[in-house]
């Protein structure tokens, strides 16, 4: 494997972990990568996004896992609630959000809880976590790649 590859499995991993209830900031690694022009922009969108979504759908699916063991009579946070009213009120579009700290994850997982279209999560998620990458990316300084 090469620098570059490492950096985009880096990146990619940063992503994923950011995506998921664990903490992190990928958003960094994205800035980082790109001011040091490690890739093009494209191919650290594609990846950054990729492990993004990949993670949000890990706390879709962790939704519906738990959603098994816990029905939705057993919420007890009015955080939980908020977030299944939300999903249950917009549907697979609030998922748009999903990128937005605090409230992504808890979107992702209630739209599990709620069986949410796997496909409707997963282009919704998409769109949004590439939408949140591309954003920062313009905002950057053109670069030679």
């Amino acid at each position: 494997m090469t620098g570059e590859d490492y950096s985009l499995l880096g990146l990619f991993l940063s992503a994923f972990l950011s995506s998921t209830i664990l903490p992190g900031s990928s958003e960094i690694v994205l800035v980082a990568l790109a001011t040091q022009n490690h890739s093009p922009q494209w191919d650290l969108l594609a990846v950054a996004t990729a492990g993004n979504t990949l993670g949000g759908m890990t706390s879709w699916v962790l939704g519906w896992v738990i959603a098994i063991r816990y029905p939705l009579t057993e919420l007890s946070k009015e955080s939980q609630r908020r977030a299944v009213e939300r999903v249950r009120e917009w549907g697979s579009p609030i998922l748009l959000l999903s990128w937005v700290p605090v409230i992504g994850d808890p979107l992702c997982v209630a739209a599990g809880w709620l069986r949410i279209s796997w496909l409707g999560a997963l282009v919704y998620i998409a769109i949004g976590k590439a939408l949140r990458y591309w954003v920062l990316l313009s905002l950057l300084p053109a670069s030679g790649t």
